[in-house]
């Protein structure tokens, strides 16, 4: 029998206090979330905050980003193992479906919380540019697992993984702005045809077999036509004829 949410423990105020950080930081970004805040939000005890994160705000808000990078990836390689069609352009569009699906349902107030932390501290706070490096690291690392486990080469699955997260990145700044999904439906139709484009069919792997000279028909080395092209067929054909 499912247990509901009512039913379920609660959680450690150590844990609420990172997820309230989390849910802080991706709506007013961490320059405008104070640790008082954070402490009410969670509903944990005074003094708590000292006791759990001896370093203050930064120790807090790396935990909770490093927890948004696990997340982020966890919820990638789910998605990629219920698309409804094996294609990285169905990862593309279930990825950013499910922003879209926050924003009808809670309106625009959230974005990336790693994203937020970047912009505020890339310049201020070396230990927290640091954890967002980090946590984005892993979330586009599931991305490009997810990439290779549709088709895509190893190769190319890292700098796509790279687009795909900046393309969406700056929708969801845009989004936000616009108060409209449009910007996420935008990037969907243009970056999903590209990233069709990069997989492998399966039967067109490691295909490798003589290749044929245009010009004369003969055999120059290794490529990947699995026939030679018609026109080198042809003369090759009109060349036996002159032989026999």
């Amino acid at each position: 029998m499912p247990v509901s949410a009512a039913d379920r423990p609660p959680l450690p105020p150590r844990e609420r206090m990172l997820h309230a950080a989390v849910r802080l930081i991706s709506t007013q970004g961490v320059a405008g979330t104070g640790l008082r805040e954070i402490v009410a939000a969670s509903d944990a005890p005074r003094g708590s905050l000292q006791h759990y994160f001896p370093g203050g705000k930064d120790q807090l808000v790396t935990e909770a980003i490093t927890i948004s990078g696990e997340v982020a990836a966890r919820r990638v390689l789910r998605l990629a193992g219920h698309l409804p069609s094996r294609t990285p352009g169905a990862l593309f569009a279930a990825i950013a479906g499910a922003w879209c699906d926050i924003y009808t349902r809670r309106g625009f107030a959230e974005g990336c919380p790693i994203a937020a932390t970047a912009a505020d501290s890339a310049a201020t706070s070396p230990v927290l540019r640091e954890a967002a490096r980090r946590a984005m690291d892993r979330w586009q690392g599931s991305v490009a697992e997810a990439l290779v486990g549709l088709g895509v080469p190893e190769h190319r699955a890292g700098p796509l993984a790279l687009l795909m997260l900046s393309a969406l990145e700056g929708a969801l700044i845009m989004a936000r702005s616009r108060q409209d999904t449009e910007p996420l439906d935008a990037i969907v139709a243009e970056l999903a045809p590209v990233l069709d484009a990069a997989a492998v069919p399966s039967q067109q792997l490691l295909v490798t077999l003589p290749r044929v000279d245009e010009a004369d028909g003969r055999t120059r080395g290794l490529g990947r036509h699995a026939r030679p092209p018609a026109s080198g067929r042809r003369r090759a054909a009109r060349r036996g004829k002159l032989h026999s």
